[in-house]
């Protein structure tokens, strides 16, 4: 009897869980953003969120926990209970940069998540000052085989996103691109502008004005195809097959939150990603949306396998350990 009880039990448990996703949300939901407050990552999260107040019926709240490279804010999502009512918009920086950056990381992005939904990627442009004689990242590379060594490059730090794609750069091409990390982008952008280092790699949206206002010239994407907002600028891939640093965000469940309710926020995302406000506003802050639309959670966990063997691969080639 004691057996049919615990069978009868974890029925009686089997049937209420879908009933409980099918009533869920109950209460305003939460995203948690680990970037701060007007950032771009921010804005579109806010965005999205405005937009999945109508498939939700319910509120969603987003709560700032920026500082430690996105660690604050993805130690948080990790540790929130999941019962569906937080949530984590992750950077690609937070899920699978810091895993090979951070020593002791306190969260781990695949034992700690569940993967909803990618969202956006959002793309980096390696530039040139307009007195380099190179049109194309073919031709830079050409140029500094000629005289190795002599070309600076800003990143914004060597062990982010663009310091690493610099280097992988070099790996892949046999350059000997000169990296100068700066204090902060926007000081790095400047060095550019004004010809004190001779390229750069930043996000899309950083440089869209000063290479419209030819202070910068776009050699390539630092990614495997073409932006749309920017078609006639080549991408990486054409000069070295299969080269992509991108970032992106995902909405990401705590580890444990039901398949119902990560499948029910999956449906909602890609209803708010095909809203016109959200597909005008992406390209604006330097982000792309999928033109096929938002994939299944089992996509995204594709996604994030392939990212994370990525970087993966990529560390240990260029031999960068956690700090």
């Amino acid at each position: 009897m004691r057996g049919s009880g615990a069978l009868i039990g974890m029925a009686l448990l089997a049937a209420v869980a879908p009933a409980a996703a099918q009533s869920w949300p109950q209460r305003p939901v939460t995203f948690i953003v680990s970037q701060s407050a007007g950032a771009s990552p921010d804005v579109m999260a806010r965005m999205i969120a405005t937009k999945l107040a109508a498939p939700l019926g319910q509120q969603v709240i987003i709560e700032n926990k920026p500082g430690a490279g996105n660690v604050i804010g993805a130690q948080a999502a990790a540790r929130a209970a999941p019962d569906g009512y937080t949530f984590f918009f992750a950077t690609s920086a937070a899920l699978v940069t810091n895993p090979y950056m951070v020593k002791n990381l306190s969260y781990d992005p695949v034992k700690d998540f569940v993967p909803v939904a990618l969202v956006t990627r959002s793309h980096q442009v390696i530039v040139a000052h307009p007195d380099v004689p190179a049109k194309t990242l073919a031709e830079l590379i050409a140029l500094d085989k000629k005289d190795p060594g002599k070309i600076s490059m800003s990143v914004d730090g060597a062990r982010n996103l663009a310091g690493v794609t610099a280097q992988a750069l070099n790996k892949r091409a046999g350059t000997q691109f000169v990296l100068i990390p700066s204090v902060n982008i926007n000081n790095g952008l400047q060095d550019t502008i004004t010809g004190r280092t001779q390229t750069g790699i930043f996000s899309a949206s950083i440089v869209e004005a000063h290479v419209r206002s030819g202070a910068l010239r776009a050699l390539a994407t630092a990614s495997t195809h073409r932006l749309v907002a920017a078609p006639d600028v080549p991408a990486a891939a054409e000069t070295l097959p299969g080269f992509d640093f991108s970032g992106w965000f995902m909405v990401m469940a705590p580890a444990g939150t039901p398949g119902e309710i990560v499948n029910k926020l999956n449906g909602a995302v890609a209803e708010a990603a095909r809203d016109t406000q959200v597909r005008e506003l992406a390209p604006k802050l330097g982000f792309e949306l999928d033109p096929k639309g938002v994939g299944s959670p089992e996509d995204a966990a594709e996604f994030l396998k392939a990212q994370l063997a990525l970087w993966a691969r990529t560390t240990q080639e260029l031999g960068i350990e956690p700090q």
